[in-house]
């Protein structure tokens, strides 16, 4: 379990993590979530004791960090793929890591088996590409067989099969009873791996609770129906006091109301359905709609674009320049 009280972080003037409070616990998949420069990767810092909190406190397993006997027994981290000595072996990276927590060197051959690269155990890390750099970091993670696992943007240069796997590894270790936490900006991954969600934006806490009530609250939840009786449906919908919005052409949608009943008063009346659909909008549209407010970086798609150079000199831009 990680458990967070009060957590802040300045840096001069900038608040980078303000006063978060939340709790991971084990047995569930929680993902980590929030806009660029929200305070995700200083608050993952903070909790492994990277960075020091300006106020506020976190356990690990009601520890601080740094009163962790052999930490990677606790807690697993993959925050950097990159924070590897390039000239050492995947091998020789794990097993130094092995060797400073007390873990025997068979466990090393274990999980470079468990995320595919006993293959390529005895080569150089800085021949690596980017999703066999993820790999060796996630086998890093796992080296100490820990009750705690905590991943940031895990499947980064993952292949589909790659992506897949490590969907499948987080689900399982949860399903084991362990903690896993998991920061992504994968809006369609997160959504098909995590069962709870925390949500910061400007470094506060913007929402802590399961995927389906994320979903639920911040978002539009109706249903859509099309038919070739438009007109004799609206009449029925109204005379039974359900809201028709009209939204173009034959569709038809109805909020506050399930497709159930809307089909069972069809029916009745004898009328057509082409389209009886229940619509939920998905984990991103819900995000998005959560932290329009916390974006600090805003891109703006009526910029203009990059003048065009050619190859002798000449310029198109407001105009013809020649060199």
């Amino acid at each position: 379990m990680i458990e967070l009280e009060g957590l802040t972080k300045r840096y001069g003037e900038k608040v980078a993590v303000n006063n978060l409070t939340f709790t991971v616990r084990p047995g569930i998949v929680t993902g980590f979530l929030g806009p660029n420069g929200a305070g995700k990767s200083t608050t993952m810092r903070m909790m492994l004791g990277l960075d020091r909190p300006t106020a506020g406190d976190v356990r690990i397993d009601g520890k601080h960090y740094d009163r962790l006997k052999d930490p990677l027994k606790y807690i697993g981290a993959l925050l950097d793929a990159k924070a590897v000595h390039g000239g050492r072996s995947a091998f020789n990276h794990l097993l130094c890591l092995a060797q400073s927590n007390g873990i025997p060197r068979q466990r090393v051959h274990e999980v470079l088996d468990t995320v595919g690269l006993s293959s390529v155990a005895g080569k150089k890390a800085k021949g690596f590409s980017l999703g066999m750099g993820q790999r060796l970091g996630i086998a890093g993670a796992l080296l100490g067989d820990p009750r705690i696992l905590m991943f940031d943007e895990p499947v980064n240069g993952l292949d589909p099969e790659g992506i897949h796997w490590i969907r499948t590894l987080m689900k399982t270790l949860a399903a084991q009873g362990r903690t896993v936490f998991v920061s992504s900006h994968l809006m369609s991954e997160m959504a098909l791996t995590a069962d709870h969600l925390v949500v910061i934006g400007q470094g506060r806490l913007l929402a802590d609770t399961s995927m389906a009530d994320f979903i639920a609250h911040n978002s539009r939840t109706y249903v859509r129906i099309r038919s070739p009786q438009r007109e004799r449906l609206l009449d029925v919908l109204r005379g039974a006091g359900i809201t028709v919005v009209e939204s173009g052409g034959a569709t038809l949608e109805v909020d506050g109301t399930g497709a159930e009943r809307i089909g069972e008063l069809a029916a009745r009346h004898q009328l057509v359905l082409h389209e009886l659909s229940p619509q939920q909008a998905s984990l991103e549209e819900a995000f998005m709609q959560l932290t329009a407010e916390s974006v600090e970086y805003h891109a703006h798609s009526d910029a203009p674009a990059p003048s065009q150079q050619w190859g002798d000199g000449q310029q198109w831009g407001d105009g013809w320049k020649k060199g």
